[in-house]
C-alpha cells in the first residue's frame, strides 16, 4: 500500500473542536509536524475534515 506523508501546516485555533480532536488521531502534538500513515478510507475521510489545515504528499512503495 502507498504511505501518506502529512503535515500539519496552520493552527486549529478558532476551528471546531471535532477539528482539533481529528489533529489529534492523526498523531499530532505541535504545528509544522509530520507524520506518516497507510493509506487507507478512514484515512482519507480524516485528512478531508482537516484539509485546510494539513499538506498531505503521497510517498512511494519502498519495496
Amino acid at each position: 500500500m502507498a504511505k501518506l506523508n502529512i503535515t500539519w501546516v496552520k493552527s486549529g485555533i478558532g476551528y471546531k473542536e471535532d477539528q482539533k480532536r481529528t489533529l489529534k488521531a492523526l498523531g499530532f502534538h505541535r504545528l509544522n509536524q509530520s507524520v506518516s500513515h497507510e493509506d487507507s478510507a478512514s484515512l482519507r475521510g480524516m485528512i478531508n475534515k482537516v484539509r485546510h489545515l494539513v499538506k498531505v504528499e503521497e510517498k512511494a512503495d519502498e519495496a
